[in-house]
């Protein structure tokens, strides 16, 4: 299974940790080997299968798709006051945290904000907690209608958003632009003229799972 780059550091500590612990004390080796094997498989980083049908919108990240509602995209992109369909997804320690790119698309914005670490199953996480976000211009489109924006949203363990995209580059839908350290979620703001696919609830598979698309 390939490992997210930023898993190495991590894996490396606890890989040593537990030689001490085997080499000091062999029942304490044992008792932390599953850490071990928990941090690996935290930063596996998986092939998906991305679908390549027309107007498709992609899930951004492995997890809950939580309730759907409807809200402002956040201040900092630009994006109006006008709320629009929210979907969540809420990624536990146990999930893929590679984060991908839910449609082709020029980033338009990409705008960091400090904030809290309220538990990310929370609804208030998505307007108070530590945020990077992105709005995209799907390929194709002429003006700023159908923008769309991501958002990585830091939770209650979680200290740490990797974004690798930069302003202005092309992503291709389901590429890799980042990561978020341990346990968060990635929302999506859907713009007006889109039909919702993915029932709230169901597990969905960055990169894979079909959230919803445009009309």
């Amino acid at each position: 299974m390939p490992i997210h780059r930023e898993g190495w550091p991590f894996i490396a500590l606890f890989a040593a940790a537990n030689v001490l612990a085997f080499l000091f004390a062999p029942l304490l080796g044992y008792l932390f080997l599953p850490l071990t094997i928990w941090c690996v498989a935290f930063f596996r980083d998986p092939e998906r299968q991305t679908p390549d049908a027309p107007g498709l919108i992609i899930s951004p990240a492995d997890g809950k798709l939580l309730p759907v509602v409807e809200a402002v995209p956040p201040a900092e992109l630009g994006m109006g006051d006008a709320p629009r369909p929210r979907l969540s997804v809420f990624m536990n320690v146990f999930n893929v945290h590679v984060n991908r790119s839910p449609v082709s698309a020029s980033l338009v914005t990409r705008a960091y904000r400090p904030g809290k670490f309220f538990n990310a199953s929370f609804d208030k996480a998505s307007a108070d907690n530590e945020r990077m976000s992105l709005r995209l211009r799907p390929d194709g489109v002429a003006g700023d209608a159908r923008d769309l924006a991501v958002v990585q949203i830091a939770g209650l363990v979680a200290r740490r958003i990797v974004c690798d995209a930069v302003q202005g580059q092309s992503m291709r839908r389901g590429e890799r632009f980042g990561i978020i350290r341990f346990g968060s979620r990635v929302d999506v703001y859907l713009p007006p003229g889109c039909t919702i696919i993915a029932v709230p609830g169901a597990m969905v598979r960055g990169g894979e799972t079909i959230l919803a698309r445009f009309d």
